[in-house]
This record gives structure tokens, C-alpha cells and sequence, in this order.
């Protein structure tokens, strides 16, 4: 494929009705492994001659590149984790000392919502470009859309999401005509454009797909499930694979619900439910070799049936920002290992992150990154804070709740204003809605020997 401003795979229009988008997801699994171990045996030799992140890590673990032949052979290798990718942005920035092609080679960057800190910038070749959008090609064309289908585009366009662009360029890649309004773009215009459109299938967060269908009647005059939407496919935070979320959605919009599931570090999305709806395939398994790590006892379990455990990543073939047996913190459970749809990638559901992560209104928010963010303004704040996650689960649409300690000393009446320049720098840093609720300095008790509860599941009584 050549780039530039050819955005369509030239057979894109061919595979209309085809069972699968590539091959490679109904391969029996023996000859998907040879091709794995083939790509394996490559990416390390590439990271060999082209990562100092690699050639230093590997160097400290004992292990040489050349001794990696098989994806059990990977178990030799250490664990990248995200600290260490930040770690390694700060000190070569923008794309950290793990970016392994040069800057003249590097085409695109895209930016994870930087909720655990900074943001985490990824660097993209040609060849890393036209990869994510096959990938992110297989996964819609599963979960039902198809060439020439218009797709109203509701993750995020803003912030470098890769729910923004990156979505976009796989819906061009594969046919598909991406309606590019984005949740940014508010509820309103979201569903007018819907009205207008009349596209065949929608994108977007859960939550967020249900509240537009509870606008509808609001802002259009008629229900959701009037409007002709056929398929939607949500990702970004828990609820597509949740039944009743699920069954709500569906009623709601009058149409077929299928999640899919992937991230930043490794690419768009990878993780695909088929029409069968009975949880997501990897579909790109000459791109990905997923580990299953039982976090209790450290082990590499087997795909099978019932296993649960987090999804340990290698990417394959990959240039500007390669992982290696990267944690993603995606706690799954195994719900099959075959399909009637013919894909021989296993079926997951992801049943949490493996921190305590919340979402809130589709950004990824970690307790302890608000804490820094308040810790950073004392003595305006007294550096303490907790978050009232008053919802079910994990995930809300409303703005979250943040108590504040105000700084000792300062006066209640300036309360107004102090609230207003807190909720800006936590938008600001953490792309997120608060609504801070400003109290006298030590309301709460002091940090002692327990670890101190961020979050709390109710609003507690003041004084």
C-alpha cells in the first residue's frame, strides 16, 4: 500500500462478504504459531541492532536476543511496565529511549490519556501506521461493520486518543465512511448528525452510546431505535460485555451490541466480539503474542476455557515503539477457545484492570494521579483529598466527586474560586470532569500506619 492521500485499502470493497477480514483469524492455531515464531525470531534481531531501551534491559536480565526462538521462550525475558515507559519518555523525550526507528522515518504519534501521569506518546512508522489500521480494520469488520457503511464516529477526536484518528483511519482503510462528529462534539450534535446520516453503525464508549439514546427523544423528537442504526460497537470502559448494560443498549437503540478492546501501547484495538456476541477474539495474532499471567502466582497459564488472569503483550514486527512482554493490567477471563464464526483467536471478557482505575465519562482516572495533582497545590490545598465514587462499578457519565482540603489558614470565601482553578487543572492534567467539594484542613484523619482510602463509595459525614 502506498501512503499519502490514498486512505482506502485498494481491495477494500472486494471482502464485502467475506467470512473474515484476513485469513489469518480462522488459521488453525499450529500454523499461527509458526508465523508468530517466524515474526518473533525478526523483531528480535530488529531490536538487536535498533533498541538501546532493549539492548540494556535484556543485558541486566542475563538474556541475549539470539536465544528467543518460540513464544515460550518469551518467559525468559523480563516484564515491561508502564513506569518504566514513562520513566523512559522523561528521559529522551518525545518518544522515549525505547523509540527504535529514526525521527525521519516517524509519520504519526499518538497520546494515551496520561492518567496515570504525563502522557505516554507513541511513535509510528509507514509500516506501523498501515499495521494499526489493519488491525483496527479486522476488529470492526468482525464486530459488524462493512465496506461502504457509514459509522458515526462517538470516542473522543480530541487529545490524541487513539479512539479519535487512529478509529478513523481504520473505518477509511477498510471502506467504511466515518461520520467524524466525536464525543467532543456534544450529545446534540452527535445525534443530529445521526438523524442526518442515518449511518448503519455507531462507535463509541458504552456508557456514553446510552446516554445519546437517552437524549434522543429530547433533542430529536423521536426514539433512538427510529433512527436506523443497525450495529453499535463500544470499547474504552467495562459495560459492552456486562448483560444488562448490554441488554439496555440494544433496547435503546433497537440494534446489535459488540464490544472491542485494545489500547495505545500496542495499537488501536486488537480484541474483536464477533456476531456470535459471546466475548472478543483476537483477531490479530500475526501482530500481538498475548501471555496469560496469573498475578497471584506469577505463572504463564494456558489459553484455556475458564483461565483468568493479565494480559502480558509482544508486539511483532513493529518499529517506532515496540513493547516487549508488556503488562497491560487487562485482568480476562478466558470464555472460550472456539466459535461458531470459524476465528480461532480465544474469546475474552476483560472483568477489570488489575489497579483501581475508575472511568469517568470514557477517560481512564487513577485515585492516585488526582492525589499528585492536589499534593502539587499546597499550600493553596492542604494536599489532601478523597474521591466519592457514589456509582455501581467503576465507571460513571457524571462528573466525579473530589473532597479538598482547603490549605490551613485560608478563607472559606475564596472557596469559588479555588474550586473553579482545581477542576480546571484536573481537566487539564487528567482530561476529566470533577466537581470539588472544598473543606477546612485536617477534616480527615491523618495518614497513620493503614493505607489511606482514596476512595471512599459514599459521601461521608462532615463536620
Amino acid at each position: 500500500m502506498q501512503f499519502g492521500m490514498r486512505f482506502r485499502r485498494q481491495d477494500a470493497a472486494d471482502k464485502l462478504n467475506d467470512r473474515f477480514w484476513h485469513e489469518i483469524e480462522g488459521k488453525p492455531l499450529d500454523e499461527v504459531r509458526r508465523s508468530q515464531e517466524e515474526r518473533l525470531r525478526d523483531q528480535m534481531a530488529y531490536l538487536k541492532a535498533n533498541s538501546t531501551f532493549y539492548q540494556e534491559k535484556f543485558a541486566a536480565a542475563g538474556v541475549d536476543f539470539d536465544e528467543i526462538h518460540t513464544v515460550e521462550d518469551l518467559q525468559k525475558l523480563p516484564y515491561t511496565y508502564k513506569t518504566e515507559i514513562r520513566e523512559s519518555l522523561a528521559a529522551e523525550p518525545p518518544f522515549g529511549k525505547h523509540r527504535a526507528a529514526p525521527m525521519a522515518e516517524i509519520v504519526q504519534m499518538q497520546a494515551s490519556s496520561g492518567t496515570t501521569g504525563s502522557p505516554s506518546y507513541v511513535a509510528l512508522t509507514e509500516a506501523d501506521a498501515e499495521m494499526w489500521h489493519e488491525m483496527t480494520a479486522r476488529c470492526f469488520f468482525a464486530n459488524g461493520v462493512r465496506p461502504g457503511d457509514m459509522v458515526l464516529h462517538a470516542f473522543s477526536l480530541a487529545k490524541g486518543f487513539v479512539g479519535g484518528i487512529p478509529v478513523m483511519q481504520g473505518l477509511q482503510y477498510m471502506g467504511a465512511i466515518d461520520v467524524p462528529v466525536g464525543a467532543d462534539g456534544g450529545a446534540d450534535r452527535l445525534l443530529r448528525a445521526c438523524a442526518d446520516t442515518r449511518p448503519r453503525c455507531i462507535v463509541g464508549a458504552p456508557n456514553f452510546v446510552l446516554h445519546l439514546a437517552e437524549k434522543a427523544p429530547e433533542v430529536l423528537g423521536c426514539e433512538a431505535s427510529e433512527l436506523g442504526v443497525e450495529h453499535v460497537i463500544v470499547g474504552g470502559e467495562p459495560g459492552g460485555g456486562i448483560p444488562a448494560i448490554r441488554a439496555k443498549i440494544e433496547a435503546a437503540w433497537g440494534a446489535k451490541c459488540a464490544e472491542m478492546l485494545g489500547g495505545t501501547d500496542l495499537g488501536v484495538t486488537y480484541w474483536a466480539e464477533c456476531d456470535a456476541q459471546s466475548g472478543m477474539h483476537m483477531v490479530n495474532m500475526d501482530y500481538i503474542i498475548t501471555e496469560l499471567l496469573d498475578p497471584e502466582s506469577g505463572q504463564i497459564i494456558p489459553w484455556g476455557k475458564g483461565a483468568e488472569g493479565e494480559m502480558v503483550y509482544t508486539a511483532i514486527g513493529r518499529q517506532a515503539s515496540p513493547l516487549v512482554r508488556f503488562r497491560s493490567g487487562d485482568y480476562i477471563e478466558v470464555i472460550d477457545t472456539e466459535c461458531s464464526c470459524g476465528r480461532t483467536g480465544a474469546k475474552i471478557r476483560c472483568t477489570g484492570r488489575t489497579d483501581d482505575m475508575l472511568i469517568v465519562r470514557g477517560a481512564n482516572v487513577f485515585p492516585s494521579a488526582i492525589n499528585s495533582v492536589i499534593t502539587e497545590m499546597v499550600p493553596e490545598t492542604n494536599g489532601v483529598m478523597r474521591i466519592v465514587a457514589d456509582f455501581e462499578g467503576h465507571t460513571t457519565q457524571g462528573a466525579l466527586t473530589v473532597i479538598v482540603e482547603r490549605g490551613p489558614g485560608r478563607d472559606p470565601a475564596d472557596d469559588a474560586a479555588l474550586k473553579k482553578k482545581i477542576e480546571q487543572r484536573l481537566r487539564d492534567s487528567l482530561v476529566f470532569k470533577a466537581d470539588v467539594h472544598l473543606v477546612a484542613a485536617d477534616t480527615f484523619e491523618k495518614p497513620g500506619a493503614a493505607k489511606v482510602a482514596f476512595v471512599l463509595r459514599k459521601y461521608p459525614d462532615l463536620p
